[in-house]
């Protein structure tokens, strides 16, 4: 088992790294901070800057994620992102990512939600820590899904403008 979380890990924790980095740093065809502030700005997000720093952030946490560290925590920013993906881009595109769809950011969210639920594993830094069964279980896997949904709804209600919610609803 503990082989199969540690693939889980480094393969989700390191591809939502690297598409953090592409709203960072605009390494691999990414739109940096200034192009992927311009896609928040179009989205109606308030401080879209502000908001694609946050993104790229919570995505490029992914590589703490696949290290194992402090994990239920990164899990929770990972799937708040996700959360707030689905609902600002790909909801209205139908489920399947060949259409634009939120396939690929529930896929990852709830990878990160599930990864919190059971736990880093053996070959993560909590376990070396000492801290993965005091951060690890079903109410901790509970608790980053429902803050992601709260933190998420946040965002998406008070911290885009009233004419992007009337245009998505």
């Amino acid at each position: 088992m503990s082989y199969g979380i540690l693939l889980i890990r480094v393969v989700a924790g390191g591809t939502l790294f690297a598409h953090g980095t592409q709203k960072l740093f605009g390494w691999w065809g990414g739109g940096g901070l200034r192009g992927t502030g311009g896609f928040f700005g179009s989205l109606g997000f308030r401080a879209p800057l502000v908001m694609a720093v946050l993104a790229g952030l919570g995505e490029a946490s992914g590589l703490v994620f696949a290290f194992g560290f402090l994990t239920p925590f990164v899990a929770l920013g990972m799937a708040t992102v996700m959360l707030v993906a689905v609902w600002s881009v790909h909801r209205t595109k139908g489920f399947f990512s060949s259409n634009g769809g939120f396939e690929f950011p529930l896929l990852i969210g709830t990878v990160a939600v599930g990864i919190a639920a059971t736990g880093p594993g053996r070959f993560s830094i909590d376990r070396a820590l000492g801290i993965d069964d005091n951060l690890s279980g079903l109410w901790w896997g509970v608790g980053a899904a429902a803050v992601a949904l709260v933190v998420s709804g946040f965002v998406m209600t008070a911290l885009r403008t009233a004419l992007a919610a009337q245009k998505a609803a």
